[in-house]
C-alpha cells in the first residue's frame, strides 16, 4: 500500500525549480536594457512587466498553499512546469509590450506554484534537524541561482548575444526539474490540526498586520534595486550584474551561516540592523560611482540578506497558530508589494531623466544622475523599517518581560 519516496531526488528537482525562479528574475534583469532599446519600451512600460512577475508569484503561491492539503504537490508541480514552459517560449518569441505581459505573468505564476509546492513538500519528506537544513539549503539557490543567472546574462550580454537567447537559458533547469520529477512519488500532505478559519482568525491578530505592512517594505527593499539595477547603475562605472552576483552571492552565504547570528541577535535584533545597513547600502550606492559601488553593494547585501528569511521566521516562531496559510499570505504581501512598485520605480527613473535633462545634463551623466536620484526615493522604504523594527524590538522586549516563561 504504502509507496517509496525518493526524497532526496524529489528535493534536487525542487532545486533545479527554485533556480528557474531566480533565472529567470536576473536575466530578466539583465536584458531590461535590450528589450527598452530593441522593443521601444519606455521605464514605466517595463516596470508594468516585471510587475507580472511579482504579480503572478503571490496568486499561485497563496493559492498553491490554501489547496496543497486538498491536491497535493505533484498536480501544483505540473501546474507549474506548464506555466513556465509556455511563459519562456512566449517571452522569446515576443513581438511587443502585450505579449511580453502574459509571458511574464505565466512565469511568475510558474515560479508561485513552486514555491506552494516545494517548501511543504520538504517539510512532508524530511523531518527534524534534517528537515531545518534541507529547507535552508533549498532557500539557498534563490540568492545563489540568481548569482549564476546574472553571470550568465553578463557574459551573453557582452558577447553581444540577443536577448532572447538569454530567455532560452532558462529553460534549461527548467527542463532539468521536469526529468527529475517525472515518475516520481510525492509524499501525502500531513494533516493539519488547525482549520483554514482558525488560521485566518489568528492572522486577524495586530502583530500579525503590523508585521505584513512590514513585510511589504523589506521585499520592496530587497528587489526594487536588484530587478532594476541595469537600468540604475549602468552608466555608473560599474558592471550592474557583477553588482548583482556580489550582492546575491553575500545574500547565499549569509543565509548559509544565519544561525549563529539570530542566537545572538535574536530574529528582531536582526531585522532591525538588517534595516540600518540597507539604509546605509542605498545611500552608498545613490552617491558612489566606479570600483566604490562594489563596496556599497557589500553594505547592501548585508541589509537585505536577512529580511525575507527572518520576516517568516518571526511569524513561524510567535504565531504558530497562523499555520502554513500564515507564511504563504506573509510572502505573498512581499511579492505583491513588489509587483505594485515596479511601474512606480519605472517612472522614478523616467521623471529623474527629465529632472537631470532640465538641469543641463545629457546622455550618461543624465542617466547616472537619474539613477542615483531614483536609489534616493527608495531609501524610504528601509528608513521607515529602522522606525518600526525599533518600536517592535521594545514591544517584543515588554512582552518577554510580562511572559518570563515565553
Amino acid at each position: 500500500m504504502s509507496q517509496t519516496i525518493n526524497a532526496n531526488r524529489l528535493f534536487l528537482a525542487s532545486c533545479f525549480a527554485l533556480i528557474t525562479t531566480a533565472f529567470s528574475f536576473s536575466i530578466r534583469a539583465g536584458i531590461l536594457n535590450q528589450l527598452g532599446t530593441e522593443l521601444n519600451l519606455d521605464p514605466v512600460q517595463l516596470g508594468h512587466i516585471n510587475q507580472m512577475w511579482f504579480l503572478g508569484f503571490p496568486i499561485s503561491m497563496i493559492l498553491g498553499g490554501i489547496f496543497y492539503s486538498s491536491i497535493g504537490p505533484k498536480l501544483i508541480m505540473q501546474i507549474a512546469l506548464l506555466a513556465h514552459a509556455i511563459g519562456i517560449i512566449l517571452t522569446i518569441y515576443a513581438t511587443g509590450y502585450d505579449t511580453l505581459l502574459i509571458s511574464t505573468l505565466l512565469i511568475g505564476l510558474g515560479n508561485g506554484c513552486t514555491e506552494a509546492a516545494c517548501n511543504p513538500m520538504i517539510a512532508d519528506s524530511y523531518s527534524g534537524l534534517n528537515f531545518s537544513r534541507k529547507m535552508n539549503r533549498f532557500h539557498m539557490w534563490f540568492p545563489g541561482g540568481i548569482v549564476l543567472g546574472a553571470l550568465i546574462s553578463k557574459f551573453m550580454t557582452d558577447a553581444n548575444m540577443s536577448w532572447q537567447s538569454q530567455i532560452w537559458i532558462i529553460l534549461i533547469p527548467t527542463i532539468i526539474y521536469a526529468v527529475l520529477f517525472f515518475g516520481q512519488n510525492f509524499p501525502k500532505p500531513r494533516i493539519v490540526e488547525n482549520s483554514t478559519l482558525d488560521n485566518f482568525k489568528a492572522m486577524l491578530n495586530p502583530l500579525y498586520l503590523f508585521m505584513a505592512a512590514c513585510m511589504a517594505l523589506t521585499a520592496i527593499s530587497e528587489f526594487g534595486p536588484q530587478q532594476w539595477v541595469g537600468p540604475i547603475l549602468a552608466k555608473a562605472g560599474a558592471s550592474p550584474m557583477l553588482i548583482l552576483a556580489l550582492v546575491t552571492g553575500l545574500m547565499a552565504v549569509g543565509r548559509y551561516f544565519a544561525g549563529s547570528l539570530i542566537k545572538q541577535l535574536n530574529t528582531v535584533g536582526v531585522l532591525l540592523g538588517s534595516a540600518v545597513f540597507g539604509v546605509l547600502g542605498i545611500y552608498m550606492m545613490s552617491t558612489m560611482d566606479g570600483t566604490m559601488l562594489y563596496v556599497a553593494a557589500v553594505f547592501y547585501a548585508l541589509g537585505i540578506c536577512y529580511f525575507w528569511p527572518n520576516m517568516i521566521g518571526f511569524i513561524a516562531e510567535n504565531m504558530p497558530q497562523t499555520g502554513a496559510l500564515g507564511l504563504s499570505i506573509m510572502g505573498g504581501i512581499g511579492m505583491f508589494s513588489s509587483s505594485m512598485f515596479q511601474p512606480i520605480i519605472g517612472g522614478w527613473i523616467q521623471d529623474n531623466k527629465i529632472v537631470a535633462v532640465s538641469q543641463g545634463l545629457a546622455g550618461d551623466a543624465a542617466d547616472l544622475a537619474a539613477g542615483q536620484a531614483t536609489l534616493s526615493n527608495m531609501l524610504i522604504f528601509p528608513a521607515i523599517l529602522i522606525v518600526a523594527f525599533l518600536g517592535l524590538y521594545f514591544y517584543m522586549k515588554k512582552q518577554k518581560d510580562l511572559n518570563p516563561a515565553v
